[in-house]
C-alpha cells in the first residue's frame, strides 16, 4: 500500500497530475479543485495516495492531505458511489465545505455538486453525518486518543477499513499478546500486519 509519493511535479491534465520519481513518471488522479495547488512544474511535491486495483485496471488517486484522502475513503463507503464519482464530488465542492454540508445535513448544498441528485445527496448525509474520519475543522472536535495504538488504527482507516472494526481488531490482537506475556507496544508492525489479515478475512 502506498501512503504517499514524493517527487518532481512534471505536468497536469484536467483529471490528473504527473510526478517523476527515480526515472518513473506516475499518473495520479486528483480532485480538480486541488490540481493547481500541488505546485509548478519542476517543483518537489508530496501527494497522499490510494490505489484502486481491479482485474482490468489500476488507478492511483492522490490528495493534498491525509484528511482529504480520508474524506474520499468515506465517500466511497456510500452505496452507489465509486472512486470516480467520489473524485468528481471532491472536484465540485472543496473538502472543508463538503464536510460542513454533510455534518449539517445540507442536502441542497450537496445537490449543487454537478452530477449529484437529491437521492444521492440524502444517501450521503444518511451514511456520513457524524461518521466522517477526516480532520478538517467543521465545528467538530478531534477525538482524544483512546488507544496506545491510534497510529495503527488510523492507518487501517486510511486503507478503507471501518473505524470501529479496526479499533476492536487491533485491541483484540494486542490483548492476546499481553495474555501471552508479550509487550504489544514492541510488536506494532506485527499487530498492523495481523490486523490487515483479520479484517480482510471477515
Amino acid at each position: 500500500m502506498f501512503n504517499s509519493i514524493s517527487g518532481i511535479f512534471t505536468g497536469r491534465t484536467a483529471e490528473s497530475i504527473y510526478i517523476e520519481t527515480h526515472g518513473i513518471e506516475w499518473e495520479v488522479f486528483v480532485p480538480a479543485l486541488s490540481a493547481d495547488r500541488f505546485g509548478a512544474a519542476g517543483s518537489t511535491v508530496r501527494v497522499y495516495t490510494w490505489l484502486y486495483h481491479r482485474e482490468d485496471q489500476m488507478k492511483l488517486f492522490g490528495f493534498l492531505t491525509p484528511a482529504d484522502r480520508s474524506l474520499f475513503l468515506d465517500l466511497i463507503k456510500v452505496e452507489g458511489i465509486g472512486p470516480k464519482q467520489a473524485l468528481k464530488i471532491l472536484s465540485g465542492l472543496d473538502s472543508k465545505a463538503l464536510e460542513a454540508a454533510l455534518e449539517a445535513g445540507d442536502v441542497a448544498q450537496l445537490q449543487s455538486i454537478p452530477g449529484i441528485g437529491k437521492k444521492t445527496a440524502q444517501k450521503m448525509v444518511l451514511a456520513l453525518k457524524g461518521q466522517l474520519t477526516g480532520l478538517h475543522d467543521t465545528g467538530r472536535t478531534e477525538p482524544a486518543k483512546k488507544s496506545e495504538f491510534d497510529d495503527i488504527i488510523t492507518a487501517l482507516i486510511d486503507m478503507g477499513y471501518d473505524r470501529k472494526r479496526a479499533a476492536e481488531t487491533v485491541e483484540s490482537i494486542a490483548q492476546s499478546m499481553r495474555t501471552s506475556g508479550i509487550d504489544p507496544t514492541a510488536k506494532e508492525e506485527e499487530i498492523f500486519r495481523t490486523s490487515i489479515v483479520t479484517l480482510s478475512s471477515t
